[in-house]
């Protein structure tokens, strides 16, 4: 019995690795950003805690927001990736007393697929703390507290009106059936909704048994109001800091992904998980019907609806405590928010500047149109993955800034963008692809007044490493350029070889200057934006070559340096794109970069892109691939 009992508690034990996500997730915020606020470690009664040890790990490749805040979805499929065979997702800043364990080792006996929540009581205070060694809890007077005299006290404390579904565990067993049906959308974590969302997809897609354990487990968090109100317009770094951009990135998927659960969904007739008599049991309200969980082996809960002789005397006292507790609990989900049908993107060009530039006041931009969103988000994956966060991106479209805010993207729009853009034909020479290169330039001077440097990056180029500091390191009045040269040897600075989709202008006198030039020259040009910077800088048919690299613009005195194609590799250089592992030869020329131009169409670029392994996202889950997702290393 005890060698059975032992190796019960090791299995689901190891899947409580998984609250390390959670933890991690609200931990990593209070170093990556100074605006963002310090989480407080969750804390788990000393039956808990001290029983982990060394079987709790910290596994940092999940998505995050540009702010910081994890995704919930990635969270989720992040334990799939785990052989353990229970996975538990808890608030860090819950505590929980007393009930978790014995609560699992009696749920791990059933023989179907289920999923476990238990909301966490929200009350006003909690004067008390651990010991030194972390195993009883005390006042400030030393005064040590059982867990029942505590939980007396919560008792007292508890505001029922605001517990609900908002901050809950959430614990399954990682069987054969999934969670649910269908793709879990980009929820951000923090708030709650994803909580709500999920209970009910869960039970509706009847794959799991879902049921409550709210009175077998006690947890509970302090009462910290939340600012739930949604900002509309644009918003300051202020607003940032207050963290508005959870609640909005929330709503706005609530508003698009299944708004039905909000005026359905009653999740006070889940079914619920009482300790009665010292027994546990399963009482359904709607239906009636108690379903007991024994010692004696595996229960049938879907066929075992008979009340044993033990729980008669004490069924009726049960049941009304049950329903004083429901009772108590309004958690129509409808109640607690109210979600805007349309939102407004909340952040100003400016606001994100000031908190994504890096120490040399840096941003790196970057242009995309709706029909890009897939090769947006692949570019994103891999500045990620290269942990580069000084990017914006500037939206052609209402459809592409509402797809960034869901992907936590730091995203403005251009009021002034050209709105008839093509979706499957807006490629190089067509008049869309004229009209959306002229975007750029103007942006990039925009940003260049407001005084930061900006590396202006399309979406099909791949990066390698991060490029900025060698760029940075170039100095003062210099242009640095890609070159679109595809012959292999000779000057790389012949005319119209600048490719204006990957260049470094730095914020001083001199580039601005050139910038306004190539901006008016481009507003008059029946061509892009492209002719204009070589036309303009290095004057027409080259007259301004310096060498074989360079170009001085005789006005502003602006050097264009044409970059290293070993280092910066067009699309026709020496046929990389060729290669049969294109990663390991541009890796082995050093390169930082390689563009995936000289090809024409979004689906010829899609498909090379994608059949080379250079491709980081995955549409279907709208998540980054991880490596060993990947098509290639």
């Amino acid at each position: 019995m005890k060698g059975s009992q032992v190796e019960l508690w090791l299995v689901w034990l190891s899947g409580f690795a998984f609250i390390s996500l959670s933890l991690y997730a609200t931990q990593r915020l209070s170093s990556l950003k100074d605006h963002t606020r310090t989480f407080k470690n969750a804390i788990l009664d000393s039956t808990s805690l001290n029983a982990f040890d060394s079987r709790v790990l910290v596994d940092t490749n999940i998505d995050f927001t540009f702010l910081g805040t994890p995704f919930f979805h990635s969270m989720v499929a992040k334990s799939r990736s785990y052989t353990s065979e229970i996975s538990v997702i808890i608030d860090s800043e819950t505590v929980i007393l007393s009930g978790f364990i014995s609560t699992l080792n009696h749920v791990y006996q059933l023989d179907h697929d289920w999923l476990l929540v238990a909301s966490a009581q929200n009350v006003s205070s909690f004067p008390f703390h651990l010991d030194e060694s972390g195993k009883h809890w005390q006042t400030d007077n030393r005064k040590r507290m059982n867990v029942q005299e505590l939980q007396k006290i919560l008792q007292h404390n508890w505001q029922g009106k605001h517990c609900c579904y908002s901050r809950m565990l959430m614990v399954w067993n990682n069987k054969d059936a999934p969670l649910h049906s269908g793709v879990l959308p980009p929820f951000l974590y923090g708030k709650g909704t994803h909580n709500n969302w999920l209970i009910h997809e869960a039970m509706s897609s009847e794959f799991r048994f879902v049921f409550d354990a709210s009175l077998t487990i006690t947890s509970f968090h302090l009462n910290e109001e939340d600012d739930f109100s949604p900002t509309h317009g644009n918003s300051s770094a202020v607003d940032i800091e207050n963290r508005s951009w959870e609640y909005i990135g929330n709503s706005h998927i609530g508003a698009n992904y299944g708004s039905f659960f909000y005026s359905e969904a009653n999740f006070t007739s889940l079914v619920k998980l009482l300790k009665c008599n010292k027994q546990y049991i399963m009482v359904d309200t709607k239906k009636n019907i108690v379903y007991p969980i024994g010692h004696q082996g595996a229960m049938n809960l879907m066929k075992e609806k008979v009340i044993p002789s033990w729980l008669k005397e004490n069924t009726v006292y049960c049941i009304d405590r049950l329903n004083s507790h429901t009772k108590s609990l309004d958690c129509s989900v409808k109640d607690q928010t109210k979600i805007p049908s349309i939102l407004e993107l909340p952040f100003s060009l400016e606001s994100l500047l000031s908190i994504t530039s890096d120490k040399t006041k840096t941003v790196i931009l970057t242009v995309a149109g709706y029909s890009y969103k897939d090769m947006l988000m692949s570019w994103v994956c891999r500045l990620r993955k290269l942990s580069i966060e000084n990017f914006v991106v500037c939206a052609l479209d209402k459809e592409t800034s509402q797809f960034s805010i869901l992907q936590g993207i730091p995203v403005f729009t251009d009021p002034i963008a050209p709105s008839n853009i093509s979706f499957d034909d807006c490629h190089f020479g067509t008049k869309c692809f004229q009209r959306v290169t002229k975007v750029k330039s103007r942006i990039v001077l925009k940003i260049l007044k407001l005084g930061y440097n900006v590396l202006l990056s399309d979406v099909d180029v791949y990066w390698f490493k991060n490029p900025v500091p060698l760029l940075h390191s170039l100095g003062p009045a210099v242009l640095a350029a890609q070159s679109d040269e595809y012959q292999n040897q000779g000057p790389i600075n012949l005319p119209r070889r600048l490719n204006s989709g990957f260049y470094y202008a730095r914020s001083d006198s001199q580039t601005i200057a050139a910038i306004e030039k190539v901006v008016r020259h481009a507003e008059t040009s029946g061509l892009s934006e492209q002719p204009s910077f070589y036309d303009t800088l290095c004057g027409n048919g080259g007259s301004n070559r310096v060498g074989d690299d360079k170009c001085v613009e005789p006005e502003t005195n602006l050097t264009v340096h044409f970059l290293d194609r070993d280092l910066f590799a067009n699309g026709a250089y020496q046929d990389l794109w060729r290669e049969k592992n294109v990663k390991e030869a541009c890796l082995k020329k050093g390169s930082y970069i390689i563009h995936n131009n000289w090809i024409s169409g979004r689906l010829k670029k899609l498909e090379r892109q994608v059949l080379s392994g250079l491709w980081e996202y995955d549409p279907s889950t709208r998540m980054c691939l991880r490596c060993s997702q990947c098509i290639k290393q």
